[in-house]
């Protein structure tokens, strides 16, 4: 795998803020989210880490969004991503 340039690793932080956002606001600590949703919690803290040189899929994101109801347009919709 090749290694991100300066606007991939811009787009990758954006979504790793966005998805940070968007759990915190459920008002739930990443535990409490990974619990109610039956989901590992060190999943969880690597969808919301900077330090991942993959970040996260389309798939994932698609993922998130199910569990926070929101669409995938609703999820880059956002001021974050203009």
């Amino acid at each position: 795998m090749s290694k991100l340039n300066k606007d991939d690793i811009e787009l990758r932080n954006m979504i790793t803020q966005r998805l940070i956002n968007l759990r915190k606001s459920t008002g739930l600590s990443q535990s409490e989210f990974a619990k109610l949703h039956e989901i590992d919690r060190q999943q969880v803290n690597r969808w919301e880490s900077f330090e991942s040189e993959r970040g996260v899929t389309i798939y994932t994101i698609q993922k998130f969004c199910t569990l926070v109801k929101i669409s995938l347009q609703e999820f880059f919709d956002d001021p974050l991503f203009k």
